[in-house]
């Protein structure tokens, strides 16, 4: 066997038993990981997630973190198995908040979820500190209320967060500037109480940059604090046996996570994590943020995504798992069906606008309407744009929507809208008019046009191929037209000045001019060809590298698996399809949600052939959104490589 076969197939085995090793539980069979999903692959929440925090109550998982500008503020989500995630409400509507700026780099800061005194409560930063509060993380939450402070306590700062001693009593980690550190309890009411604890020598000397977003938790009698470095990364630890401002009874332990070995690893400096914590099996996490930059590639204007880590323990010392880009071994936690972070399809049918949706400033947030007319939603600018947007999740996709616009003047415009944090970069997909009514794709000075022969109501694709991005039209929703050549969005992409704004990419709809109508978004539209090489998570295959020909291959004889999220196949489609290069017969399978509890769609037998081949299976009952797994044969590696997966009418 020659060496990179051989390396091919034991690394992987290797590094996954080290895992597991570090996490101190007993390693399963790791044949087993090829065929079941019982690992996972960071980021857990991709896209714009800055600032997490993180609550357990029972068996339930909760996260919320800044929303800045984006509202309705400070959306929560809930886990069963901190990988899989879900919005199940939003604290505040832009109608209650009508103090907060809703500028790019303004509106609301921290977002801290934590529950004390039989209630939940979320502390956020917007010209002081407030907090809102609730029986249930679901909601209703109550009005806000501002958090008094006195002279002896001082400002309270931005990215506090709430540490609960175990005998139940709250304390706020306050962080105001650079210099100031300091722990204050909290009385029943949400209130400041009790003397202050100035901690503020903890970064006398600017040893850790701003020292912001800190954290407490506790173990074996030992209090720990994490204070972040700033926004480009660094995350460290202090301990002390009693909460006080005496500083010889506190040790610096210094960096929390691990050095990073893996060389291809793109979000390189986690930091701004949550509170670590123990679940039942004696294993530790926490989450954490970063930026995705590396080697000149850079996708920082997607904002700080979050990552799931391990945490280990040497002694009383505690030390984050170092990123990586291999599969890690999951929580042992029941997965409950929640799908994989991404994107999500809307038909418009409801009467309340999904949880998922946000917008970019309070007047947009009242411009639109869901019952103006059935199955579809109205936006109605009054002057300039209005929009809807989600927090853009990958770099594969194909975003549909079906307008309707009788565009009568050069200022009505309706289409697909994706802008980064500081709005200062815009890609519009639209139908409007320009000496004549036409279909207009726009990125900075890039422009394309096409007369709109289709009528009033058309169909419109935009498709995103890492930085390219490509415009189609179409009557029916199946036979599309180009708009020309793909348009390099490198400049969306990247880091802008003041880091975008804080915040990341929103992708969706929007209106100009006149009010528009929209019959649905779909943004991982399967009725187009999606790229295997866009996949969310995995485990023993590669990619090829990436170009016209990239694709999908497993890598040892044991099989493995890749997994597209939040792929919509549509109503009920016939058949699906890969696109494949085969040097061995075999069978492909291809599943919905999971490999062991989702459903088995197809079997899809594959020939010896050279070059990509497509081949198809028939189908029944399949439609709308899923998590679509691909799982390779055992038995063969590198024979087998995967281009495309497409769901056929």
């Amino acid at each position: 066997m020659d060496n990179y076969r051989f390396l091919s197939i034991i690394l992987p085995l290797l590094i996954s038993v080290s895992v597991a090793r570090s996490q101190s539980v007993k390693t399963p069979d790791s044949t087993l990981r090829y065929q079941r999903v019982q690992t996972y692959v960071n980021p857990v929440l991709p896209g714009d997630h800055p600032d997490p925090t993180l609550l357990r109550v029972g068996d339930d998982f909760y996260h919320c973190g800044s929303t800045f500008h984006f509202n309705p503020y400070l959306p929560i989500y809930h886990s069963r198995d901190l990988v899989h995630w879900e919005v199940i409400s939003r604290v505040l509507p832009a109608a209650k908040a009508t103090w907060v700026n809703d500028q790019p780099s303004a509106g609301i800061w921290q977002g801290a979820i934590t529950y004390f005194y039989g209630s939940y409560w979320i502390y956020f930063s917007a010209g002081g500190q407030w907090f809102c509060k609730a029986s249930s993380p679901a909601g209703p939450w109550s009005d806000p209320v501002q958090v008094k402070s006195n002279p002896a306590t001082g400002n309270l700062g931005y990215d506090n967060s709430i540490f609960v001693d175990d005998d139940g009593k709250p304390y706020m980690v306050i962080k105001n500037g650079q210099k100031i550190n300091r722990l204050q309890a909290l009385g029943r009411d949400g209130q400041l109480t009790e003397n202050v604890i100035k901690l503020d020598w903890i970064n006398a000397r600017l040893q850790y940059s701003w020292a912001e977003g800190p954290v407490m938790c506790k173990r074996n009698g030992f209090y720990y604090y994490f204070p972040a470095g700033d926004v480009t990364g660094g995350q460290y630890v202090l301990r002390t046996s009693a909460l006080t401002s005496d500083s010889t009874k506190w040790e610096r332990l210094g960096n929390f996570f691990k050095p990073v070995t893996d060389p291809k690893v793109r979000f390189r400096r986690p930091n701004h994590i949550s509170a670590p914590f123990q679940l039942a099996d004696g294993t530790w996490w926490t989450i954490g943020q970063s930026y995705e930059n590396y080697e000149g590639d850079d996708w920082s204007g997607m904002g700080r995504q979050t990552s799931l880590f391990p945490v280990t323990w040497e002694g009383d010392r505690p030390w984050g798992m170092a990123p990586t880009t291999q599969p890690i071994i999951k929580p042992n936690l029941p997965q409950s069906g929640i799908p994989w972070r991404s994107v999500k399809t809307d038909y418009f049918n409801e009467e309340v606008l999904d949880l998922n949706w946000h917008f970019l400033t309070k007047k947009a947030s009242t411009n639109y309407s869901l019952t103006d007319r059935k199955g579809w939603v109205r936006l109605k600018p009054d002057t300039g744009r209005t929009h809807l947007v989600q927090k853009e999740t990958d770099h594969f996709y194909a975003a549909v929507t079906r307008v309707d616009l009788n565009a009568s003047s050069a200022t009505s415009q309706a289409g697909i809208y994706l802008t980064n944090g500081n709005q200062k970069v815009v890609v519009k997909l639209f139908t409007g008019y320009d000496n004549g009514k036409k279909i207009v794709f726009e990125l900075d000075t890039a422009k394309r046009s096409i007369p709109n022969t289709l009528g009033n109501i058309v169909w419109l694709k935009l498709e995103r191929y890492q930085h390219f991005l490509s415009a189609y039209c179409s009557s029916d929703g199946k036979t599309w037209i180009s708009l020309g050549a793909p348009v390099n969005a490198a400049n969306l992409d990247k880091a802008q000045p003041a880091f975008n704004s804080w915040v990341g990419t929103s992708i969706g709809l929007f209106a100009e001019g006149q009010p528009a109508d929209f019959d649905c978004f779909i943004c991982k539209d399967g009725g187009s060809a999606l790229p295997a090489v866009g996949y969310s998570n995995y485990y023993g295959v590669t990619r090829h590298p990436y170009g016209t020909e990239a694709g999908v291959t497993n890598t040892t004889v044991y099989g493995g698996w890749f997994m597209l999220s939040g792929v919509e196949t549509g109503h009920q489609p016939k058949a699906v399809s890969v696109t494949v290069n085969a040097k061995v017969g075999g069978q492909l399978e291809i599943w919905l949600d999971d490999l062991e509890k989702g459903t088995l769609i197809a079997r899809i037998p594959l020939q010896r052939s050279t070059g990509w081949k497509s081949y198809s299976s028939a189908l029944k009952k399949v439609s709308g959104q899923h998590d679509i797994f691909v799982k390779f044969p055992a038995g063969t590696a590198r024979d087998i490589s995967v281009k495309t997966i497409q769901f056929l009418d």
